[in-house]
């Protein structure tokens, strides 16, 4: 072989290395563009896909609406009533995964007390049944929150139901920090149940004798975002001035709010006892600023976690466990997102929380 031609062959061997290599490479991770879906929502706070295309979207202020494959809107007729004060309402929406069977959605609500004047978390199931409006049918309240008080902060809530289809559901501490660290209290908590309300034998407490049988997980001050990933749930919780955290609920785990934190008070007094403590849990990661997450999403690689105060989307990715954050994408643009979900057609859509607020398609 001629020194030419051997260096035509090695340059083909370049060639093709590269283009294999090329083609091996991931889809583009981070998105760039954006499209409004829908327009004049009120609040909107949680979004839910349906299989046949359409999607639901709760609005804090007790609206459900459902949104067809054509984008026209319906308000969804037999909802619950809800406490909408401050930060509580209409909040989380969840479409069962065998719904093209059983029609099932599930709400997560703020409750008021037979007085009006306190509330509570609450859950219910429904069959979504199509007509106009489309109405649900067969309500059934799964989960209460065992002490409803005033106030009108920090009711979570996310619901995720794990492949098992047990459902767990996120509870904020009520503006009370103490609860968050009793057992036996569903404030500050992570919640595990059945689809019908029941207990999970395996729970950690399911026995009733250490805290209440519902609870997963304890120490959490208000997470508003949760999803099922590679086995596991995770969680996005706010912190007061910083020490936003994500965290991996274990099964009888303690947290530690308000014990330990990696922020101060909003008066900028310290937190408890500082950032660690024997037998509680460290977060896997934390904002100090905070940035007051809510929605948490995976796709295309990373994840991605709405910010309301942040009025950003922060863009992470995990690396042997170990998250760290890559990206913060359209700060400014929508203002405060409220949630974040991967669609079933392949792109990313946000939710923000204004008046009025927007679904927002997110692609490369």
């Amino acid at each position: 072989m001629t020194l030419s031609l051997r260096s035509f062959f090695f340059c083909c061997l370049a060639l093709i290395a590269i283009s294999v290599h090329a083609q091996a490479q991931p889809l583009a991770q981070t998105p760039r563009t954006a499209q409004v879906m829908i327009d004049d929502l009120v609040h909107p706070w949680g979004l839910a896909f349906l299989p046949e295309g359409g999607m639901l979207i709760s609005q804090r202020g007790g609206e459900l609406l459902y949104i067809s494959t054509q984008k026209a809107r319906y308000q969804v007729s037999g909802v619950p009533t809800v406490w909408a004060n401050g930060q509580g309402g209409l909040l989380d929406v969840l479409v069962d995964p065998d719904f093209a069977d059983n029609q099932t959605i599930y709400l997560s609500y703020a409750e008021p007390s037979s007085n009006g004047r306190q509330a509570g978390t609450a859950v219910m199931r429904a069959r979504l049944r199509d007509g106009f409006p489309p109405r649900l049918e067969g309500q059934e309240v799964i989960f209460r929150q065992n002490r409803k008080t005033g106030g009108g902060r920090h009711f979570g809530s996310r619901l995720v139901m794990a492949p098992d289809r047990t459902l767990f559901i996120t509870i904020g501490d009520r503006g009370d920090g103490d609860r968050a660290q009793d057992p036996f209290d569903h404030a500050g908590a992570v919640i595990r149940i059945n689809p019908d309300g029941s207990i999970p034998p395996d729970n950690p407490f399911a026995d009733g004798q250490q805290g209440a049988p519902e609870i997963w997980s304890i120490g959490h001050r208000n997470a508003q975002g949760a999803l099922w990933h590679d086995g596991q749930l995770f969680t996005v919780a706010h912190g007061a001035r910083g020490g936003d955290e994500i965290n991996q609920p274990r099964p009888g785990r303690n947290y530690g709010w308000p014990v330990i934190s990696y922020g101060r008070h909003y008066w900028g007094a310290k937190i408890g006892e500082g950032t660690k403590k024997s037998g509680m849990e460290q977060p896997l990661y934390y904002w100090d600023p905070s940035i007051a997450p809510s929605g948490f999403a995976f796709w295309r690689g990373s994840f991605y976690v709405g910010a309301l105060a942040g009025q950003t989307l922060a863009r992470l990715e995990r690396v042997d466990g170990i998250f760290t954050e890559k990206d913060r994408l359209f700060t400014g643009e929508f203002g405060r997102i409220r949630d974040v979900r991967a669609g079933p057609d392949g792109w990313l859509y946000l939710l923000t929380d204004e008046n009025p607020g927007q679904l927002l398609q997110l692609r490369p």
